[in-house]
């Protein structure tokens, strides 16, 4: 809860979207502070934690059967091809996936919310996690600190070298952009 009121004093006002991926108290923390957010589960790791019950040769044809649900274009649609798949031969042979899907999905029906310009953009945490996974190594290679302030300079270093070409737009941000702004007009502003 600390965190999210931290957020607030530094000038958050509201989330539009959080993939939480399941984080045990994450949801309620959020609903209490930033009550009007969109909560999802990242669809990739989804999709990996689905491929984890195959073997490397099944893997592709595994991937390409569980690939209707989330490319549907409704909540509807996908549970009809989670239904599908559930029942069909890779269901049957890999039950444990269809009940992975089944488990998160109050948080995965959220996704099919957002027109597509904007679900190619939310659909996973690889960046998030990629800033973690490059600051792990950095701290792990140092080894130890002789003080609190000799960690943060390391890591305002390394985040400088790592945000260094975050200049561009990621990837259809633009497109994904337009449509926030259509869809939450009054939250989704752009500061001059």
């Amino acid at each position: 809860m600390k965190v999210f009121n931290d957020l607030k004093t530094r000038g958050v006002v509201d989330i539009l979207i959080a993939v939480t991926d399941g984080l045990e108290g994450m949801a309620e923390a959020l609903a209490v502070v930033y009550p009007a957010t969109t909560l999802q589960t990242c669809i990739v790791h989804l999709i990996r934690n689905s491929l984890d019950y195959a073997g490397w040769k099944e893997r592709k044809a595994l991937a390409a059967a569980i690939k209707p649900i989330y490319t549907a274009a409704s909540a509807d649609s996908a549970e009809t091809e989670l239904t599908a798949f559930e029942t069909g031969p890779w269901g049957q042979k890999f039950p444990t996936v269809a009940a992975s899907w089944r488990r998160a999905w109050s948080n995965v029906i959220p996704f099919f919310a957002f027109p597509p310009a904007v679900r190619r953009v939310i659909y996973t945490t690889n960046a998030i996690e990629s800033v973690n996974a490059r600051l792990r190594k950095i701290i792990k290679t140092r080894g130890h600190f002789p003080t609190d302030e000799a960690a943060g300079k390391l890591i305002w270093l390394a985040l400088r070298n790592i945000t260094a070409d975050w200049g561009k737009a990621a990837q259809h941000w633009k497109e994904a952009m337009n449509q926030f702004a259509i869809l939450y007009a009054e939250r989704f502003t752009r500061e001059g």
